[in-house]
């Protein structure tokens, strides 16, 4: 499992027909996200961001006060990331989502701005959890 993006060369921005061509069957999935935070979020400003060399190029959503999702590009698939507070966590933590992303949560590392988790973006599985994810994120 790798930690660097499809698109590592810092002098090129990824464009859309490329992100498709990485991304393959899983485009149309990364595209739904996008509009779902888009259309869920009062604000939102979509950009790519150079992480450096250790991590390539990423895509995030933001409003006005943070990231609300990481879209991070790999060869085939993509993941999506999250940083959650203490009141999101209290949050998932009673919803519907899976046992499976609670679990990684509550074992992920805490710091000051919360925990993280990405989750592997291969095909629809688990794509309920991941738009009740973003209305969390949003919502709190």
């Amino acid at each position: 499992m790798t930690m660097k993006s499809i698109f590592a060369e810092k002098t090129l921005t990824p464009t859309s027909s490329e992100l498709e061509k990485a991304l393959g069957a899983t485009f149309p999935i990364w595209q739904e996200l996008e509009n779902f935070t888009t259309k869920t979020a009062p604000f939102t400003l979509a950009e790519w961001n150079y992480s450096g060399e250790k991590f390539g190029w990423s895509y995030r959503i933001k409003d006005k006060k943070r990231v609300l999702i990481y879209l991070l590009p790999r060869d085939g698939y993509f993941k999506a990331a999250f940083v959650f507070g203490q009141k999101a966590m209290d949050k998932i933590m009673g919803s519907t989502v899976s046992e499976a992303i609670k679990n990684e949560l509550q074992a992920a590392k805490s710091y000051a701005e919360g925990r993280g988790i990405r989750i592997d973006v291969k095909g629809h599985s688990g794509f309920e959890d991941l738009l009740r994810l973003i209305e969390i994120k949003i919502g709190n």
